[in-house]
């Protein structure tokens, strides 16, 4: 029989790339997780980790137990699920991600139901762009990721994630107050190509948000002359507000409210991103995960945008 903890750091290893990651991670010293893993290789028999420079990878074999330790750990999460769904009131730490504009317009009205139904359930939440979020529910640092996926741009699906639509969240052309009136008939790719010298801010280089922005002025007709560049889509807004740039927003900045900047339709098919929850297979059941996401779908309807958008044509471009 193999040692499930050493089973454990090794596939802690697999997820985060290197034993000081791991040992942090888990508050160990790296020499201890050496002396564990050792301990593995010799019940196994055979060498698991191999040298590359100055760090490890895992031989074929090891990537083979790693598999077998998914499924064991995801047999555990259910039988944790089986016994939280058996007692009477809901108790323990969920874990929850979620990306900023989620953070702000649907997290604090999700906490306050959960807080009125749950109220000895701790909720322990984490501002985490979905790119750093989602290998980290892998990891086991988080239960429940609220995440973002734009039109086009598909999310990798790793084996061990579930996924459940959120809601459609419409995205929109937001012009700075003193161009609006030259795109205020005109069709979305000419209001687009109407900002072809006109400076842009958008997210670092390195996002999902970023590519689809990019692809969509290039479909336009032109290279954006991005000159801000920032995950927070609040600034995005205020460099909108003052002047400053043109943005794609998405109607969660404004939480219900109504644009404080002149807004346009994107193209068809580009006019809303996809929000979903992602939890590790096996927790799904887990009654702590589904009150979550139950407060969080309830969030939604009562946010006046989202409603409003799971009816309109932005929806429809995205989920169908």
């Amino acid at each position: 029989m193999f040692d499930l903890h050493r089973l454990r750091l090794l596939r802690e290893l697999k997820h985060r790339g290197t034993l000081a990651a791991v040992a942090a991670a888990l508050s160990y010293s790296p020499s201890a997780i050496s002396q564990q893993l050792a301990q593995l290789e010799a019940e196994v028999g055979v060498p698991l980790l191999e040298p590359v420079g100055r760090r490890v990878r895992l031989t074929e074999q090891a990537e083979i137990l790693v598999g077998h330790a998914e499924a064991v750990l995801e047999r555990l999460e259910r039988a944790e699920a089986d016994i939280a769904t058996s007692l009477t009131d809901l108790t323990g730490t969920l874990r929850v991600a979620a990306f900023q504009t989620a953070a702000l317009a649907l997290v604090p009205a999700a906490l306050t139901l959960l807080r009125a139904a749950h109220p000895r359930l701790r909720l322990h939440v984490t501002q985490r762009e979905p790119e750093r979020a989602l290998p980290a529910l892998l990891a086991r640092d988080f239960d429940v990721v609220v995440a973002e996926e734009y039109p086009g741009n598909p999310n990798p699906r790793p084996d061990g994630v579930e996924q459940e639509d959120l809601c459609a969240d419409p995205l929109r052309l937001a012009l700075p107050p003193g161009i609006a009136g030259a795109t205020a008939d005109a069709p979305p790719r000419a209001a687009l190509r109407a900002l072809a010298e006109h400076p842009w801010v958008m997210e670092p280089a390195d996002t999902a948000a970023r590519h689809w922005a990019l692809t969509l002025c290039r479909t336009a007709g032109f290279e954006p002359d991005v000159r801000y560049e920032s995950t927070d889509l609040l600034l995005h807004l205020r460099l909108v507000e003052q002047g400053h740039a043109a943005a794609l927003l998405p109607d969660l900045v404004w939480s219900g409210r109504e644009p404080s900047v002149p807004v346009r339709e994107l193209p068809r098919g580009q006019r809303a991103r996809r929000l979903f929850t992602a939890v590790r297979r096996g927790s799904s059941h887990h009654p702590a995960v589904r009150a979550c996401r139950q407060a969080l779908r309830q969030a939604v309807a009562g946010t006046p945008s989202l409603r409003e958008g799971a009816n309109s044509g932005a929806q429809r471009d995205q989920l169908t």
